[in-house]
């Protein structure tokens, strides 16, 4: 009798709890999937735009030494003031720019949009693009309108003019070089839609590293435009800082949006010490850059293969003689986890995206998808 009971007060506190949640959370959010990262299982990981190199022997016992002293029992510097300067001389941001520090380039998207959003307003970007534009858009409680790029994955300006005029969004997101497609766009096309958008212009710059493209010194020419990095990429995936940079106008108000203590001591030490060592970032750059073409080669030569040229540390391919399932699943059969991008659909229909890892991993890439072509 006491089970019983005892099972009727459960699935009781389980309807009541279904009816609250459903009652609370909006329903935008409850049609939505969290983000999704996929478990590599021990395989080779290509998937998630990383650096493939760990931290040289030197570099790591210098880092060790570096927390050692961290204090972790005091909050960390709220202005983070040491690592700004360290990033404005690593990055070479003009000094009458301020900087905006966040936990990922993910936190600063959301502070952007955090500080404009109101109800009935719009968020811009052409597509395909990165996905957490959309997904912070909708969290926010925004609207996202998304302008298809081009057949060569160029901005389509008129389009893009036409969607500015019609929904005049608070911001616009432009991913440049872009993710997943990983072109640089025209310069002119960028600076005519930022000269023309109603809105902030966010210039994402998060594969900075990998091009000899930048729009930070188009900050002084623009008084609606920030632009947006990320150390991740550069083999610091793991300490999550992204920046900001901009006007002072617009970082002084954005501040107020971000939550206090955001980037943690540790991150703070260990950033600063890898941006004044960050001669072996340079060189694992150099490595990928050189890997990259070679991948692009190799990917170029394979019959029904097409694949896109890379600005990026990943590379776009599409598969026209396979299902592009089947060649996921069979490269992940064989120990190597790519980026299935073809449930997007649209532009990206038949589309696998692989990240350049170490010569030896980009090599066990290569020769299982020639045997998964027969090639």
């Amino acid at each position: 009798m006491i089970a019983r009971e005892a099972l009727l007060l459960l699935r009781h506190a389980t309807m009541n709890i279904a009816d609250r949640v459903a009652r609370l959370v909006r329903p935008e959010i409850r049609a939505t999937r969290a983000y999704a990262v996929a478990d590599a299982g021990g395989r080779i990981k290509l998937d998630a735009m990383e650096s493939p190199y760990p931290l040289p022997p030197e570099i790591k016992q210098a880092w060790l030494d570096t927390l050692r002293e961290v204090e972790v029992n005091r909050y960390p510097d709220a202005d983070a003031r040491a690592l700004k300067q360290s990033l404005r001389e690593a990055m070479a941001i003009p000094a009458d720019m301020e900087l905006l520090l966040g936990n990922g380039s993910d936190e600063l998207i959301q502070v952007v949009l955090l500080a404009v959003a109101r109800p009935g307003s719009y968020v811009l970007a052409p597509t395909p693009t990165f996905v957490m534009y959309e997904v912070i858009t909708n969290a926010v409680g925004m609207d996202f309108v998304g302008v298809a790029l081009t057949e060569d994955f160029g901005l389509d300006v008129v389009a893009m003019r036409t969607a500015m005029r019609r929904y005049e969004p608070l911001v616009t997101f432009i991913a440049c070089p872009n993710n997943p497609t990983g072109n640089l766009f025209a310069t002119d096309a960028v600076e005519e839609l930022v000269s023309d958008a109603p809105g902030l212009v966010v210039i994402d710059e998060a594969y900075f590293a990998f091009t000899d493209s930048s729009y930070i010194d188009h900050l002084h020419r623009y008084d609606n435009l920030l632009v947006l990095r990320t150390l991740s990429k550069m083999g610091l995936a793991g300490l999550r800082l992204g920046l900001l940079a901009g006007a002072p106008a617009w970082i002084e108000e954005l501040n107020k949006v971000r939550l206090p203590y955001n980037i943690n001591s540790l991150t703070q030490a260990s950033a600063q010490l890898m941006l004044k060592r960050r001669e072996f970032i340079a060189e694992q750059v150099r490595q990928t850059r050189s890997e990259r073409q070679r991948v692009f080669t190799a990917l170029s030569d394979l019959a029904g293969v097409r694949v896109w040229p890379s600005e990026t540390n990943f590379i776009l391919f599409r598969v026209q003689s396979r299902e592009a399932k089947d060649v996921y699943e069979g490269l992940y059969a064989a120990g190597v986890l790519v980026k299935n991008l073809d449930p997007q659909g649209g532009a990206l229909h038949a589309c696998l995206r692989v990240t350049i890892g170490t010569p030896v991993e980009n090599d066990a890439f290569i020769n299982a998808l020639k045997e998964m072509l027969g090639a």
